[in-house]
C-alpha cells in the first residue's frame, strides 16, 4: 500500500465516526427524551387513614390512564406518565421518613402530590423541598404555603380562607331557613393541622364580627376513645350551631352517633363539618342515612356539575359510589403536571417547577373556584371551596350554586 493510501484510509478511520456522533448530537431534541416520566405519589395507605389514601391512588390513577391515552405529553415525544406509589403511614413521623425514603431511592422524580393531612405535608415537604421536588397538595393548613417554599403549591383554599369563605354563606342559610341568626356556636374540633387552621380565624375574628358567641371550645386528639363527655356539653349549651372537625372516619361515627343518642341529632342541633372525614362512603358501614340527614360538610374539593364523566369512570372502574375530594384533586393534579411538562419541555424536576410557578391555564376544571395558577407563595389563584351536604344518604354539592347539583336543605326547629 502506498503512503498516500495509507494516509486517506487513516484520515477515513478518523472522521467517520465524528460524522456520526454529529448527526446524532443534531437530531431533533425530543427523539432523546424518556418514554416515561415518574410522577411520585405520598399518601396513607395503612393505618386509620388508609381509605382516603386509597381513594387519592384512584384520582390519580384514572388521570394517568386518560392522559397517556391521549398521547402523553406531546412535547416529549408522547412520553408516558408513570405513577410511583408510597405510602405515608398514619403518622406524622412515618410520612417524613416516607418522603426521605422517596427523594433518596425514586431519584428520577420530577414532581409528587399527597400526604392528605396537614400534618403529613407539612412534615413531608420539608424533604422535598430541600430535593427541589415540586409537591402539589390538597392539603388545607396555611402553614404548608407561609413558609416560604418554592416547590409547594396549594390547589386548595386554605383553612383560614375557607372559614372566611364559608361562615357568612352559612349563617345566611340559616337565617333564611328558620327566620332567626344564629347567636351561638360549638366548635369541638380535632388537634391535627388543619383543623386548627380552620378554627382559629373563627375565634379570633369571625364570629365575632358575626356576632355569635362560642359556648363549646374543645379539641381531642384523634382516634376518639368516647364522644359522651364532648356531647354532654353541647346538650348543656344548646348552641345553634355546631360546628364539628374531625379527620377520623371513626371520630365523625362516634360524635353523631352519641348526638343522637342524646336527643342531639337529625338536625335538632345543626351539625356542620370543616373537612371530609363525616362525608366518607364508610360512614355508611354502621350508620342509617336517616341519622347523616341534612349534616353538611365545608371542603377543599368536590364532585359537582360538570364532572360526571369522571364519576361514571369512577364508579365503573372501582365501585366508589361518589367522588370525594381526595379522588378529584388528585386527578386534578395530574392534569397541572403534564400541563407543566408541556411547558416546561423536558422531565426536569426544577423546569417542572417553574413552569407550575408560571402556569396560567385559565379557569379552573377540576376545584371549585379561581383559575389554575400559583401566587407567590404557591398558593392557586382564586381557590374557592364546595359545601357539601348528606341528603338522602349521598352528600351532594349545595354550593357554590353554579355548580351545586342540589339546593341546601336546613332544619327548621
Amino acid at each position: 500500500m502506498s503512503k498516500r493510501s495509507l494516509v486517506k484510509l487513516l484520515l477515513s478511520a478518523t472522521l467517520l465516526p465524528a460524522a456520526a456522533a454529529l448527526v446524532l448530537s443534531t437530531a431533533p431534541s425530543h427523539a432523546q427524551g424518556p418514554s416515561e416520566i415518574k410522577i411520585g405519589l405520598l399518601v396513607p395507605l395503612s393505618g386509620i387513614y388508609a381509605r382516603p389514601g386509597a381513594v387519592m391512588r384512584m384520582g390519580a390513577e384514572m388521570a394517568i390512564e386518560d392522559i397517556n391515552a391521549q398521547g402523553g405529553v406531546k412535547a416529549l415525544g408522547g412520553a408516558k406518565l408513570k405513577l410511583v406509589v408510597l405510602d405515608s403511614g398514619d403518622t406524622t413521623e412515618k410520612a417524613k421518613n416516607a418522603a426521605q425514603r422517596m427523594v433518596a431511592q425514586e431519584t428520577d422524580l420530577v414532581a409528587a402530590t399527597g400526604a392528605y393531612l396537614s400534618s403529613f405535608t407539612l412534615a413531608v415537604t420539608e424533604v422535598t423541598e430541600r430535593a427541589n421536588l415540586p409537591v402539589l397538595t390538597l392539603s388545607y393548613s396555611d402553614m404548608i404555603t407561609e413558609r416560604g417554599f418554592k416547590y409547594v403549591f396549594q390547589t386548595s383554599a386554605t383553612s383560614g380562607s375557607q372559614a372566611e369563605q364559608s361562615l357568612p354563606v352559612l349563617v345566611k342559610l340559616a337565617e333564611s331557613a328558620t327566620g332567626t341568626k344564629p347567636k351561638t356556636v360549638a366548635i369541638i374540633t380535632d388537634n391535627t393541622a388543619a383543623s386548627i387552621s380552620s378554627v382559629k380565624p373563627m375565634k379570633e375574628r369571625l364570629l365575632k364580627e358575626l356576632g355569635i358567641e362560642l359556648v363549646v371550645d374543645e379539641t381531642f386528639t384523634p382516634p376518639l376513645a368516647d364522644a359522651t363527655p364532648l356531647v354532654q356539653k353541647v346538650r348543656a349549651t344548646r348552641p345553634d350551631l355546631l360546628f364539628f372537625l374531625p379527620t377520623v372516619i371513626s371520630d365523625a361515627k362516634l360524635m353523631l352517633e352519641k348526638l343522637n343518642e342524646f336527643g342531639l341529632g337529625q338536625g335538632r342541633v345543626p351539625t356542620i363539618s370543616f373537612g371530609i372525614a363525616i362525608a366518607e362512603p364508610d360512614m355508611l358501614r354502621t350508620m342509617t342515612p336517616e341519622l347523616l340527614q341534612g349534616v353538611m360538610a365545608v371542603v377543599g374539593n368536590w364532585a359537582a356539575k360538570g364532572h360526571e364523566d369522571i364519576v361514571a369512570k369512577l364508579k365503573a372502574k372501582y365501585n366508589e359510589p361518589w367522588m370525594t375530594q381526595n379522588a378529584i384533586s388528585t386527578y386534578g393534579d395530574m392534569w397541572i403536571l403534564k400541563s407543566a411538562l408541556e411547558k416546561a419541555g423536558k422531565a426536569d424536576r426544577q423546569a417542572v417547577a417553574e413552569a407550575i410557578r408560571t402556569l396560567d391555564d385559565g379557569p379552573s376544571k377540576y376545584y371549585p373556584g379561581g383559575q389554575i395558577k400559583f401566587d407567590e407563595k404557591g398558593r392557586r389563584v382564586g381557590a374557592g371551596l364546595a359545601i357539601i351536604q348528606w341528603q338522602s344518604g349521598v352528600p351532594v354539592t349545595v354550593h357554590p350554586p353554579e355548580v351545586a347539583v342540589a339546593k341546601p336543605i336546613w332544619p327548621k326547629k
